[in-house]
């Protein structure tokens, strides 16, 4: 048994793009001790508000942010799918990575949208100061980019 941080990965994910991109960035992160990839997709669910979309829309969704993932990496790392029901994002992540008994929490530095809004900030600082496990920023830097 290995004794990397990457064994056991926990990746939230917010949507299609994210997901691709997110694709991009583990894909040149990661190295071969990595043996699981948890995709954590979290359906917010606010009390005492209407739901932004139709509950089965936001699983269909779901069901293609796992896909796309479970696509790109079809040789060698096992990949897990954990849909999340809760009012509060982090809160869920947390859970995941916990009862999972995860090593790490990944995420992108390019993520988009909600899970941008969500790692930036107040939300950020708590991802990173709850978690038991270390959490781990995956970027991607391209071939033509030259800054240091």
């Amino acid at each position: 048994m290995t004794d990397s941080i990457l064994r056991h990965v926990v990746v939230p994910i917010a949507n299609e793009d994210d997901a691709t991109v997110t694709c991009d960035a583990l894909e040149a992160s990661v190295d071969d001790e990595l043996e699981t990839i948890t995709v954590v997709h979290v359906i917010e669910q606010t009390e005492g508000y209407p739901d932004k979309a139709p509950f089965e829309a936001r699983e269909q969704q779901a069901d293609r942010i796992f896909s796309i993932v479970e696509e790109r990496f079809t040789d060698g790392v096992d990949i897990r799918r954990e849909l999340r029901y809760g009012p509060d994002i982090v809160d869920e992540i947390l859970a995941a990575a916990e009862e999972l008994d995860a090593t790490a929490i990944g995420f992108n530095t390019e993520s988009s949208g909600r899970l941008k809004r969500l790692l930036s900030g107040n939300s950020s600082y708590r991802l990173i100061t709850e978690s038991e496990q270390p959490v781990v920023v995956f970027s991607r830097r391209d071939a033509n980019d030259t800054d240091a």
